[in-house]
């Protein structure tokens, strides 16, 4: 698509360095940007860090509240269109708030990343980790999803979305992380998602870097 784009570039007689990345993020109300208003969400954040970055880039929020892997898969033709180079995904939340089988997340996902190579258009996986309340059997399971498949399709790959809360090097609990949390203790608040953009913002700049080789 890129491709495509550069020649058509070279073609109206403009530089193909204008020719702008469009990367879709992908997921459900992480994305989304639940509970906040839209200049607070994850994708308005990660915009602005995109821009303050240098990057010629443009996000579009793909993220719909409530999606599971499942519904992910459903809609993924609808969510890759022409001009999206590259994808963010982000889901997998709403299947471990159900319990549901890491076996079937993990074929939702594939059906997704198919869908992605075969409209040649680059991926940045996006990992959660299980609680453990489901037992370490599900825990181990559901955390070796993103890992593996981000091996087997060679995609990018960032290990947790909630990492940058908690950035390596310092400690955290689950009472001292409320504060970056809404009061429903499950979606971070403006602060909580500046901080997840400042640890995945890195890893979307290199999944930028492999659209732009293409």
């Amino acid at each position: 698509m890129r491709k495509l784009l550069i020649a058509a570039a070279v073609i109206a007689g403009q530089s193909p360095a204008s020719a702008e990345t469009v990367i879709a993020a992908f997921g459900d109300s992480l994305t989304q940007g639940y509970g906040l208003v839209p200049e607070d969400g994850f994708v308005a954040q990660l915009q602005n860090w995109l821009d303050e970055a240098g990057a010629d880039v443009r996000l579009i929020n793909a993220g719909v509240s409530g999606d599971t892997t499942a519904g992910g898969l459903a809609r993924i033709g609808w969510a890759l269109t022409p001009e999206v180079d590259g994808m963010i995904v982000t889901l997998g939340g709403n299947d471990l708030l159900r319990g549901l089988d890491p076996a079937q997340a993990k074929t939702n996902l594939t059906g997704i990343l198919d869908a992605a190579e075969d409209a040649e258009v680059e991926v940045l996986l996006v990992g959660l980790q299980a609680p453990g309340n489901f037992g370490p059997e599900y825990k181990t399971a559901f955390d070796a999803i993103y890992p593996d498949l981000a091996a087997e399709y060679g995609t990018g790959y960032f290990r947790n979305f909630f990492a940058g809360l908690v950035p390596e090097g310092e400690g955290g609990t689950s009472v001292s992380l409320q504060k970056y949390f809404l009061p429903d203790g499950l979606h971070p608040n403006a602060e909580g998602v500046s901080r997840i953009v400042e640890g995945i913002g890195p890893a979307v700049l290199e999944l930028v870097e492999r659209v732009e080789a293409d």
